[in-house]
């Protein structure tokens, strides 16, 4: 009798002890937010509501955090807005995307000296004289769990991040994957690993498969749409699209030291009905400002693809310089559709949000094949678009060179590829397009989003719905 008492006394104590070893750890996540100012209400009304429930959440962004909203990017401080408003919804950490680079060092500098939550990349080697405070990672107590979190960013074919060349001088980066194998011994200190990527989805999942002792990739760069997450070798892989369209909840079962249980739902924010009342006031003033509302023409069909969009574009350019031909990389065309309505000055500033200039060159056909070729390369992997000519070119069986350009003048017969052009192209183009050209070119000291509005303002109509002026031509 004595010991079935001592039995029964014992199993309250051991339902207790087990219930302390089993905990969860939640995680909010964004990526790519890409100033989307105006989802910031909905985003903070759903992250005071997760806290509500668990207090201890831990809310990540996977970089990109700036570019795509000229009320945020061409603000007094470039991108203050962001930074002030993920301080309030209480981000506690974010790595480093590409675009996180695009106000230079001092820019960057400014932005991390006011964030309240630290940037963790491991693969970012600044010069202390940059003043740039990065930190290759860092550990949280989670309601008692221990999460590591390494930060990584992607590396583009010229070994630095997708942003002008001239942000990147005191600055070194190292192969992502290789680095963050050195941090391998953070599993043994920690019960949670997480990998915080602005890699894209697809280095992401090849990363799964070299890193077994990580439990988790939070990730960010290519705007991959997963459904929740995925499993790849173990690992839990999360993304969204880009500009807070959805935001991940993640949700951990850690027990004895051990992830035992992992599962992601994505929250639409667009679809979210309440807001934060405090910040929908910050946004809307960081918003007010009418000379972004201005109309600068109609558009009379909507436009559907980015190729319609870099059309109008290196239209602007052609107008603007009066040369024979223009270009602009394909990644350098950020708005996705244009419906049919009123273009307005923050139209523009969206869909070229970069404050690049205009640069002009004098080149023959071959060379001009030659920065064709390179803007490839180094724009992943995406043919560039132009005016003034048209260009038929074909791939490779690998889809990552060039093999062949056939460029037309306008009256459809083939370029003379030894006579020389005046070409036009923005400051991004000429610095990720080392040729061996004579001519490396000098700027107009014309800004391409003014090139844009000058060229809307003096047509008032326009109508791109189907242009084209590149083909692949698949052999």
């Amino acid at each position: 009798m004595r010991k079935l008492m001592f039995a029964l006394l014992m199993v309250p104590f051991a339902l207790t002890s087990w219930a302390q070893n089993k905990k969860e750890v939640h995680i909010l996540s964004a990526n790519d937010m890409h100033a989307a100012i105006e989802c910031f209400p909905r985003l903070c009304f759903v992250a005071d509501s997760l806290r509500a429930l668990y207090p201890d959440l831990l809310i990540l962004s996977a970089g990109d955090n700036r570019s795509g909203d000229p009320i945020n990017d061409m603000y007094e401080i470039p991108a203050y807005p962001m930074v002030s408003l993920m301080n309030i919804v209480g981000f506690q950490a974010s790595t480093l995307g590409n675009h996180e680079f695009d106000s230079g060092q001092e820019g960057l500098a400014k932005l991390i000296g006011m964030s309240n939550f630290p940037y963790l990349c491991a693969n970012i080697q600044p010069a202390a004289k940059t003043g740039i405070h990065v930190r290759p990672w860092q550990m949280f107590d989670v309601g008692g769990v221990r999460l590591a979190i390494i930060g990584v960013t992607a590396l583009g074919p010229m070994g630095k991040p997708e942003s002008h060349p001239d942000n990147m001088t005191d600055l070194e980066f190292t192969d992502p994957l290789q680095t963050v194998q050195q941090y391998k011994f953070l599993r043994n200190q920690s019960d949670v690993v997480l990998l915080l990527s602005h890699m894209g989805y697809e280095d992401d999942v090849k990363l799964s498969a070299e890193l077994p002792w990580v439990d988790l990739i939070v990730g960010g760069h290519s705007h991959t749409q997963l459904k929740g997450g995925e499993i790849h070798n173990g690992l839990l892989i999360t993304q969204n699209v880009n500009r807070l369209a959805r935001v991940t909840h993640i949700t951990l079962t850690v027990e004895n030291g051990k992830v035992t249980g992992k599962r992601a739902e994505n929250i639409a924010i667009k679809g979210v009905k309440r807001e934060n009342k405090v910040v929908a006031k910050l946004a809307d003033y960081f918003t007010n400002n009418p000379a972004f509302d201005e109309i600068l023409a109609v558009n009379d069909k909507p436009l559907s693809t980015y190729e319609e969009l870099g059309c109008l574009m290196t239209d602007a350019y052609l107008k603007a310089a009066n040369a024979d031909i223009s270009l602009q990389n394909y990644g350098g065309v950020r708005y996705d559709t244009l419906s049919v309505r009123g273009i307005s000055v923050k139209d523009v500033l969206q869909l070229d949000p970069f404050q690049n200039s205009l640069v002009e060159m004098t080149v023959t056909g071959n060379e001009f094949i030659d920065i064709l070729k390179m803007c490839f390369v180094n724009d992943q992997a995406r043919f560039p678009l132009i005016s003034g000519a048209t260009a038929e070119y074909v791939l490779d069986a690998d889809k990552k060179q060039v093999k062949k350009v056939v460029l037309y003048g306008p009256d459809g017969k083939k370029l003379n590829l030894k006579k020389t052009y005046r070409v036009v192209t923005n400051n991004y183009v000429q610095a990720i397009t080392p040729t061996n050209r004579k001519d490396e070119g000098h700027s107009l000291g014309i800004g391409t989003a003014q090139a844009i509005m000058d060229l809307l303002k003096a047509q008032g109509h326009i109508d791109y719905q189907g242009k084209t002026c590149v083909k692949e031509i698949k052999k």
